[in-house]
């Protein structure tokens, strides 16, 4: 059973039932999920800017957009316009799965894994987890990759408060480690 139906099955009802909302609506569900890295080097190195992006939409699937500077920085070499990330934002049937392949596949690939923080959420129930290394996708042959780059993943919600978040999350089986 898909990430998706399971959702509309078995975790909205319980959610509902648990938070104890009145409306169906009301039931925290995902919006989207965005995939991003940041690439101070491609400042100075074009080719890590071109694998990032080529490692990026084999990971989600989906085109990637590269994030300019929005202003000059001397101190870092960077002037306005510059590449330096890039991100891909997923809704739909692709952000299902690639949340499905991220808890399930990914995430238990990550070295000493205990689970992923509770408290990484920003107040609204948004959650953002950074990842150290992309050879925990199992898209990316390690053979194939020039350096080891982290990314951040978002995933935003339409939960009010962190504790809705995180029971949607849990309810998703994202593994949160106890504090």
């Amino acid at each position: 059973m898909s990430l998706k139906q399971r959702y509309r099955e078995t975790i909205q009802p319980k959610l509902l039932k648990d938070l104890s909302l009145s409306n169906i609506h009301e039931v925290p569900k995902v919006l989207k999920v965005t995939v991003n890295r940041g690439l101070g080097e491609a400042a100075t190195n074009a080719k890590s800017l071109e694998a990032s992006v080529n490692e990026l939409a084999q990971i989600t699937g989906q085109k990637v957009v590269i994030t300019r500077a929005k202003k000059a920085i001397a101190a870092f070499k960077i002037r306005q316009g510059m590449p330096i990330g890039c991100a891909v934002t997923l809704r739909g049937d692709r952000m299902y799965a690639f949340l499905e392949r991220f808890i399930n596949l990914a995430l238990p690939r990550i070295r000493d894994f205990r689970g992923v923080s509770p408290k990484s959420f920003d107040g609204r129930g948004n959650y953002t987890v950074g990842v150290r290394e992309q050879i925990i996708f199992p898209e990316i042959s390690f053979d194939k990759i020039d350096a080891i780059r982290g990314m951040d993943i978002t995933i935003v919600t339409s939960a009010r408060t962190d504790e809705e978040g995180r029971a949607l999350l849990r309810e998703m089986g994202m593994p949160f480690r106890s504090n």
